[in-house]
């Protein structure tokens, strides 16, 4: 198997920042300001097995929405890249994260819900994931690598959390707050890739359609 190194880091990091890592930081801070650092790194590793597990899932069988629903896949990216966008545009903007009461109000235990989904795992996210798995299972080798690569991503952002009141220590709230919106501005540009990729494929699907007549 012949993988090039520089794209398989690239995509790993497009996945990454796809997760915004930074923002779920913040929250995760926040939502851990009363736990012990034993608790804390407990909710890390729950919170990093359900975004793994809920992106491969998602990777894997989202294809069955394309299938059963008769939704193009160039729709569907201009409907994800939307999504992406408004979630980019969201994070740039604001400059707090949800408290921790109210994260508290989804559930006793915050690692699944809503930690993982739908914090960390949102609809621009979910939207990418099933435009990237779709005909996952008819390129063996490149679904490997892809899944390979949203398993280290996912991963990763668990690591993150792992050592959160470390890093919380070294970038302090307004170094958090600046990646958040460096990462915002990351998923803006990748969704409006996403949406020109999308609505240039149903152009040319017109043009030809038209001059086929």
């Amino acid at each position: 198997m012949n993988v090039n190194i520089g794209s398989a880091i690239s995509v790993v990091i497009k996945l990454f920042l796809l997760l915004t890592p930074f923002f779920i930081l913040s929250v995760f801070v926040t939502t851990c300001a009363d736990m012990d650092e034993r608790a804390q790194k407990k909710l890390a590793i729950r919170v990093g097995t359900a975004v793994t597990v809920a992106t491969l899932i998602i990777y894997l069988f989202g294809a069955i929405i394309f299938k059963y629903l008769g939704i193009s896949l160039d729709a569907f990216r201009i409907g994800a890249g939307l999504v992406l966008m408004l979630s980019g545009i969201d994070m740039v903007r604001s400059s707090t994260p949800p408290k921790a009461r109210d994260m508290g109000e989804f559930s006793s235990d915050p690692a699944v819900v809503p930690l993982a989904i739908p914090t960390t795992v949102g609809p621009g996210t979910i939207g990418t994931l099933l435009v990237m798995g779709q005909g996952a299972f008819d390129n063996p080798l490149n679904s490997l690598f892809e899944i390979i690569a949203i398993t280290i991503a996912s991963i990763l952002v668990g690591v993150m959390l792992y050592f959160g009141r470390h890093l919380q220590r070294i970038l302090k709230t307004k170094g958090l707050d600046i990646l958040s919106k460096l990462t915002g501005m990351y998923i803006v540009a990748l969704a409006a890739q996403i949406i020109f990729t999308g609505a240039g494929n149903m152009i040319a699907m017109a043009v030809n359609a038209i001059g086929g007549k």
